[in-house]
């Protein structure tokens, strides 16, 4: 179930709340039961490396291995 974030305008705290997606824009108390409280924009965070995927054939790469854009 994908997690929210919102923020309280009452009292400043953020909160996350795992919800369905159908929900997301449902109203979220706070912990502190206010209910005066907005959704965050979410990133994504990713980690870690990816490397460039290799080709075969050695050529200069390009669209075809580089042989039809000269």
């Amino acid at each position: 179930m994908p997690r929210y974030d919102y923020r309280c305008r009452a009292c400043g705290s953020t909160f996350e709340l795992s919800r369905p997606m159908s929900a997301s824009s449902d109203p979220a108390p706070c912990p502190e039961g206010h209910d005066d409280t907005v959704k965050l924009l979410s990133t994504v965070a990713m980690t870690g490396s990816a490397a460039a995927p290799r080709t075969s054939g050695g050529g200069g790469g390009g669209c075809c291995g580089g042989g039809c854009c000269g």
